[in-house]
């Protein structure tokens, strides 16, 4: 039940609590989901491509928690905006990932960094993957 200002109240019985535990994301083992190497290849050339500004940011969503999509599109936006001010329209960038470096530090969990080179510079990214619902989810995402 929503509080009137919006935001969820606290659950109030014992099957409200379990009722958010059962619907809310589920923890899944590595042992349970695919190799994460190529969703982290292909996650990286997606955000370089959103922001050179020739992807739409929705196209990620699925492989994105809520807090990493609000972070992409917020930088983003801010990439189109420098474009706008310096007159560069937008063009499909060409970059090749040069390697993967990951580490699982918990079970379920995929810690990596993709180096990726384009035409300009070679840039890091560090991706952090999550099992959820049987499947990866980033839950953060930082572009050096």
């Amino acid at each position: 039940m929503a509080s009137i200002s919006g935001a969820p109240s606290p659950p109030s019985s014992a099957a409200e609590i379990e009722a958010q535990r059962f619907f809310a994301a589920q923890h899944t083992s590595t042992e349970a989901l695919p190799d994460p190497d190529p969703l982290l290849r292909n996650l990286s050339r997606g955000v370089i491509e959103v922001l050179a500004g020739v992807r739409e940011v929705d196209q990620l969503a699925r492989w994105l928690t809520e807090d990493a999509f609000r972070a992409l599109v917020l930088r983003s936006n801010l990439a189109t905006r420098a474009r706008s001010a310096r007159g560069v329209k937008a063009s499909r960038p060409t970059h090749a990932v040069l390697s993967v470096h990951s580490s699982t530090p918990v079970d379920g969990v995929v810690e990596a960094v993709v180096i990726v080179a384009g035409a300009a510079r070679t840039r890091a990214i560090a991706i952090r993957l999550e099992g959820m619902d049987r499947r990866w989810r980033a839950t953060s995402l930082a572009l050096l």
